[in-house]
């Protein structure tokens, strides 16, 4: 099934089992699979992850599937029955990593909680992604990444001043949680060698705190002088000049000359050097209190050329600054293709390319193996290898819907 060589990874021999649906689990999973991790992905034999069916669908499969699920190994279970949660207890107890996003308590009620394999598995790093944590008041609350976007600070500042919030077309409050989650297992895997003696640890994310970890300076601004960030647009609160600015051809274009020297030779390309030293616009807490006036002026040049002129002239002189791009602008690009950002998979229905996963390791890098897999592809392989089950059994537990 693997299509290239396997060259060796920061991630060899560590073992994973998630049990996660949808996207915040699943994530931090497919970022440990890409670097090494041998990924168990258990799903409910009845449809899978709800995923496979989600969005843009070609020969019954998501195509954001064959993405998400790159690398894992797919078995079904049926963790609602006892026999479903043992044979799930034994996988857990070969493995080194659980990851789990059900609502808090869930795990505990099936008696797959992080107390249930101290004993058994006490190097385990138990990870939990849940909308609210698992703990405080509002830990029992279903958390989904809309709400907790919400609750975290990140729509309150997002969007036009006076208007509506805004929410970006992506599920941003789960990807983020993944991320951290990610980072929390690789801490606690550091820690287990260097800090615990061995021992594993719950990690504990949750979406809305994965949010609030993004808030920048809002908490020092508001406690230690009163103020709240509110939304700015496509601007950037108490930084000027960073803003979208239009063309002559009706597209857009940001520019970020936010620091003296660049605002300087920002200045010098708009035929204006003069304003760079005008006591309105020298420092940038100037700027912040002119910035009508000089966003007008800004416009009004950039107005006056079409966006691919007026783009390479900021390029010549040095001024940060690019174009607001699609996912056709991307494929496009030299810079994307060059740092290899699209790997192209085998499916059922011929080539798909799907997104590289970043960090980028020099010597020991990531890479696809083989794209999300079938339900219950490696049922077989998983369960008579790692729990050395024989064909009996597994004909057994299939008959009886339990895999």
């Amino acid at each position: 099934m693997e299509s290239a060589p396997r060259a060796p990874r920061p991630l060899d021999g560590l073992r994973v089992i998630e049990a996660g649906q949808l996207l915040a689990g699943p994530f931090a999973a497919t970022i440990l699979g890409y670097f090494g991790a041998e990924v168990i992905k258990v799903e409910p034999p009845e449809g899978g992850d709800p995923i496979r069916r989600w969005r843009i669908v070609k020969d019954d499969t998501s195509l954001w599937w064959y993405s998400l699920a790159r690398n894992k190994k797919c078995v079904t279970l049926d963790l609602r029955t006892p026999e479903g949660r043992e044979i799930m207890r034994k996988l857990v107890n070969q493995s080194d990593v659980y990851i789990e996003n059900f609502r808090p308590g869930t795990m505990e009620k099936w008696n797959l909680g992080p107390e249930d394999f101290k004993a058994s598995n006490p190097g385990l790093i138990y990870t939990r992604i849940s909308g609210y944590g698992q703990t405080g008041p509002y830990a029992p609350r279903p958390g989904f990444a809309s709400v907790c976007e919400g609750f975290g600070g990140f729509r309150y500042v997002n969007g036009f001043p006076g208007e509506a919030s805004v929410r970006p077309n992506l599920s941003i409050g789960d990807t983020l949680s993944g991320i951290h989650a990610a980072l929390g297992i690789l801490l606690a895997y550091i820690g287990r060698d260097r800090a615990t003696g061995g021992k594993g640890q719950v990690v504990d994310v949750s979406i809305f705190e994965s949010i609030y970890n993004l808030m920048e300076a809002v908490v020092p601004e508001y406690d230690g002088a009163g103020v709240v960030r509110e939304p700015s647009g496509s601007a950037i609160t108490g930084i000027v000049p960073s803003n979208n600015y239009p063309t002559r051809d009706g597209k857009t274009i940001i520019i970020g000359a936010n620091t003296n020297s660049m605002f300087q030779r920002l200045c010098e390309l708009m035929g204006d050097p003069g304003i760079a030293q005008d006591p309105k616009f020298k420092e940038n807490i100037n700027r912040v209190e002119n910035q009508r006036e000089l966003e007008d002026r800004i416009s009004a040049w950039t107005r006056s050329l079409d966006q691919a002129e007026v783009l390479a002239r900021l390029e010549e002189a040095g001024v940060a600054s690019g174009p607001i791009y699609s996912v056709v602008d991307m494929f496009a690009d030299p810079q994307y293709q060059a740092r290899g950002l699209f790997e192209e998979v085998q499916t059922g229905f011929g080539p798909l390319k799907i997104p590289a996963i970043i960090p980028r390791l020099v010597d020991t890098p990531g890479q696809t193996d083989w794209p999300g897999a079938m339900l219950g592809a490696h049922n077989e392989e998983v369960y008579s290898q790692v729990l050395g089950m024989d064909a009996a059994e597994l004909a057994r537990l299939k008959a009886s819907g339990i895999v």
